[in-house]
């Protein structure tokens, strides 16, 4: 049995994975109406709270092998959010206490294999691949490498250089009076327009941006149009965006396979589209969305030298 553990800015998270099965628990963390965030610190209170609570709701019978925590962002020297203090307290203490090894990796490394688990394609960590991680603080593709010490290497080969994707669906939701996060109701708002847009995205090479997409959401919703079309529209924006960077890395890197991770990739619209222009793998929503799936499964790997 290996567990996971992962605290970030939006969701309390640990899972528990014996190889084959995956068993999960999580709370997303309260934001009061009208905001569009949270601090780090009361970020860091609310996952103090929850962890015992979501531990308690995990059945171990058995024998635990390992634990694995996510203690930044990102696999680079400088990545660094508080929020990850109460993982890393919380699997240390375990570890301690259950004389086991803990093994630690990032935020976005749980991501990409929380997605290949969920699409069975855990044997890409043993080639190349491109990675899409698109969430409310990130917007960036990837180029994977197998990595013998991390499992997989991530180099970022184009990004966002504003603002994220999944910060430009909140803030359209939260303009509209939408609770944060925004992203199920954009979801649902956007499947019941029947109007169709014709976007050229804002590209710098492979790069995009997108505080255009908030702009002109303000204007959209300023002059009454529907929030069912400005849901749909970020929404294209955002999948435009993001064909735009694929077409681009391609000609750069290669045809490689290619996989899209991330809470804003559970997106319906977004999702869709992608399937219809490339052969992509995605990750079930419960695995897209922030999780402590591909923590646990880093655990596994790391623990059994795979």
């Amino acid at each position: 049995m290996y567990l996971g553990i992962d605290t970030s800015n939006y969701t309390t998270s640990v899972a528990l994975f014996d190889g084959e099965n995956m068993v999960q628990k999580k709370r997303l963390l309260a934001v009061k109406t009208g905001e569009r965030g949270l601090r780090q610190s009361d970020a860091l209170f609310q996952h103090t709270v929850n962890l015992p609570q979501l531990i308690e709701k995990i059945d171990f019978s058995g024998k635990l092998n390992a634990v694995a925590v996510s203690e930044n962002p990102r696999c680079v020297e400088g990545s660094y959010m508080p929020c990850f203090l109460a993982g890393v307290s919380a699997a240390c203490a375990v570890s301690k206490f259950a004389d086991v090894p803990l093994y630690r990796t990032s935020h976005q490394t749980g991501h990409i294999l929380a997605a290949l688990y969920s699409a069975g394609k855990l044997d890409l960590i043993n080639r190349d691949f491109i990675a899409f991680h698109v969430s409310g603080g990130t917007t960036e593709a990837l180029y994977i490498k197998p990595d013998k010490e991390n499992i997989i290497k991530a180099d970022i080969v184009a990004q966002s250089n504003d603002l994220k994707a999944g910060q430009a669906i909140d803030r359209a939701g939260v303009m509209m009076g939408i609770d944060f996060p925004c992203g199920k109701e954009l979801d649902r708002l956007s499947l019941l327009s029947d109007k169709e847009f014709k976007i050229k995205p804002s590209m710098s090479g492979a790069d995009c941006s997108l505080s255009g997409v908030e702009n002109k959401a303000k204007k959209m919703f300023a002059d009454g149009q529907a929030k069912e079309d400005i849901s749909k529209f970020v929404l294209t924006y955002i999948f435009e965006s993001l064909s735009a960077m694929t077409e681009e890395i391609f000609k750069t890197c290669g045809e490689k396979p290619l996989i899209f991770a991330g809470g804003v990739m559970s997106n319906t619209l977004i999702k869709s589209k992608l399937k219809e222009r490339y052969n992509p793998y995605f990750a079930e929503p419960e695995f897209s969305c922030d999780n402590a799936a591909g923590i646990a499964v880093y655990a596994y790997l790391k623990e059994n030298n795979l």
